[in-house]
């Protein structure tokens, strides 16, 4: 109970505070955590933004290089590729030479 009247008491203080003399209510912006741009090109990023997406990229292809170079059965699989020279022709589906067409 006190905590709904208090919380009402709340919002009467806030408004109070923020109607201007003649009575009107004045309204502040919120959210200016961005650039606003209309038809406009947007503004630069700043340095810091820039390097750390230089950063980021830089760790992100040196992470993907190195774990090519150092285990590429990620790849090509863990398995050994068999040797095709000990491959039959029937294993290929070649039929024989002395077969009729």
């Amino acid at each position: 109970m006190i905590s709904s009247r208090s919380a009402l008491l709340g919002r009467s203080v806030v408004n109070a505070l923020l109607r201007s003399p003649s009575g009107a209510v004045q309204k502040q912006a919120v959210r200016r955590g961005h650039a606003w741009s209309y038809r406009t090109a947007a503004p630069p990023h700043s340095k810091g933004v820039i390097i750390g997406s230089y950063m980021v990229g830089g760790f992100m292809w040196w992470w993907i290089l190195w774990h090519l170079w150092h285990e590429p059965e990620h790849l090509t699989g863990e398995f050994p590729y068999p040797d095709p020279s000990k491959w039959t022709n029937a294993e290929l589906g070649i039929p024989p030479d002395d077969a009729d067409e």
